[in-house]
């Protein structure tokens, strides 16, 4: 009788260790180094920058520029979090910000760049997730660093912080931006 009891708490304490830590910013993309997605998305209805509508995505997008794409929602709580962080940071005009809108209403997504400010030069509307499929997203937020070549650089599965920001995203972005120079 004590040796299944055993036998169980072994298992158990294994499976705790092993899945305990489940740092899901660890999970790695195959799309590293690859072409980013031949994504078109349409804009965001009635987002204006500057007067204009703010633009969808197509292929083109991404080609020439180096570009932080960030997968985010309204209803999504961390994109709450980090969306501050994200305005500031878009302040960096040697980047091009495209955001990704995930399965969202489009007066829910309006209202949350209202309320944060819209980092974003681009926004492309994906509404049934097709597109964050092709761009191997497992939930959001994430966040993925393209070079000028079109290539899929860096993937941060998670919210945006000032620490990954300053540890990660900001020297990704720098690699970037000299290896288009």
């Amino acid at each position: 009788m004590a040796l299944p009891l055993v036998i169980f708490a072994a298992l158990a304490l294994l499976f705790w260790f092993r899945l305990g830590d489940s740092d899901i910013s660890r999970i790695p993309s195959a799309l590293i180094g690859r072409a980013a997605p031949k994504t078109t998305l349409p804009p965001l209805p009635g987002l204006m920058a500057d007067g204009k509508p703010t633009p969808g995505i197509d292929p083109a997008t991404f080609m020439g520029k180096v570009s932080l794409v960030n997968v985010w929602a309204s209803w999504c709580v961390p994109c709450h979090s980090e969306a501050p962080l994200l305005t500031e940071f878009a302040k960096d005009q040697r980047v091009q910000f495209v955001g990704i809108n995930y399965k969202d209403a489009p007066d829910n997504a309006r209202r949350f760049l209202g309320r944060y400010g819209n980092p974003f030069d681009v926004v492309g509307v994906d509404s049934n997730g097709r597109a964050s499929i092709e761009w191997g997203v497992y939930g959001v937020p994430e966040t993925f660093v393209v070079a000028r070549d079109g290539t899929i650089a860096y993937k941060l599965v998670g919210e945006i912080t000032s620490q990954n920001i300053e540890a990660v995203l900001k020297p990704e972005i720098e690699k970037a931006l000299k290896a288009g120079s």
